[in-house]
This record gives structure tokens, C-alpha cells and sequence, in this order.
């Protein structure tokens, strides 16, 4: 059995058909089911694919694109506009093809420093933990803005970049196996 990016097992994801009409097809409840039913099971950690039911193909990243859109669109934004100018910027770029990783890496520990966050509140964590917290954070952010900058490695050269981020993917391993 395959396990898919959360883990589960294929049979524990859900397909979803999805039809030329814009009809979506939860095929494990056997019903139709709109976008926000979908972002609602990307919330509660629910794996799914989405695939074109004519052609089979997997059309996943499209859909959970239109959530995105969706959600920016109703005015609950997020992605800042600089940060979209830059991710658009990188289209193209000899990078691209290392900003998934990194993206999805930063997000990762993001969502980890969040999970530490709500723990510290619930007073599972020693004594001032948030501020450790909010400076990690902030390093981070910092770190992630540096990465969408054009030249902001200066005269690094490719091979002396790619090295410094290595090390700090190990420093962030490090530092989360010493939380753990």
C-alpha cells in the first residue's frame, strides 16, 4: 500500500470525482459535496485526491488552488501580496524547482511552533515559552522573506546557497529533535 502525504493509507483517502458540470462527488459518503466541504476536510486533516471523472486524471492541486481562491475571495486573506509576487516570481526561475520543498518545510515547522504555541497557553510547557516561541517565529519569517528576495544572496555563489540552506534545514532538525 502507497501512503500519501498525511500518512494514510491509499484507502484512507477519499476520492473525489469531480464532473464537467463542476459537480464534485464524494465517492466514500456517495454524494455531491461543494468546495467548502472540501476545505472543511482539508481543516479536520481529512486526506482526499481529486480526480476528472472522465479522464482519471488527478486534478488535486487545481482544486485546492480554487479553495484558496475561494477563501481569498470572500476576504479572509492570507497570502500577503508581496508573498504572492514573489512565489509568481519565482515561476520560471533556476529555484523553482526547490520551493515546494521549502515552502512545505517552512509551513511544517510553522504549524509545529503553532501546535508548541497552544500547548505553552494550555500550560503544558515550563515557564516563558512564548517569547522562545515568538523569536523562533520571527527568525523564520525573516528567513522565508529572504528567500523570495531577489539577490539577497548577495555574491553567494550557487553552490555556497544551496550548502547554507542545507545547514539550516539541519539546524531546524536539530532544534525540533531537542523539542521532541
Amino acid at each position: 500500500m502507497a501512503k500519501s502525504r498525511a500518512g494514510a493509507t491509499e484507502d484512507d483517502v477519499v476520492t473525489i470525482k469531480k464532473y464537467a458540470n463542476r459537480r464534485l462527488y464524494d465517492t466514500e459518503r456517495s454524494c455531491y459535496i461543494t468546495l467548502e466541504d472540501l476545505g472543511t476536510m482539508v481543516r479536520d486533516g481529512r486526506d482526499f485526491r481529486v480526480v476528472d471523472a472522465k479522464s482519471g486524471d488527478d486534478i488535486t492541486h487545481n482544486v485546492l488552488t480554487q479553495i484558496i481562491m475561494d477563501e481569498e475571495t470572500r476576504g479572509e486573506t492570507l497570502l500577503p501580496v508581496n508573498f504572492l509576487r514573489h512565489l509568481i516570481g519565482m515561476y520560471g526561475d533556476k529555484m523553482q524547482s526547490m520551493v515546494p520543498q521549502y515552502l512545505e518545510a517552512s509551513m511544517t515547522a510553522f504549524r509545529k511552533n503553532q501546535q508548541d504555541v497552544r500547548s505553552a497557553l494550555e500550560g503544558a510547557l515550563g515557564s516563558n515559552p512564548l517569547a522562545e516561541l515568538t523569536r523562533r517565529n520571527m527568525e523564520m519569517f525573516q528567513q522565508a522573506a529572504g528567500a523570495f528576495i531577489p539577490g539577497a544572496g548577495g555574491s553567494k555563489t550557487k553552490d555556497a546557497e544551496i550548502a547554507a540552506l542545507k545547514a539550516e534545514v539541519a539546524e531546524l532538525k536539530a532544534a525540533l529533535a531537542n523539542k521532541n
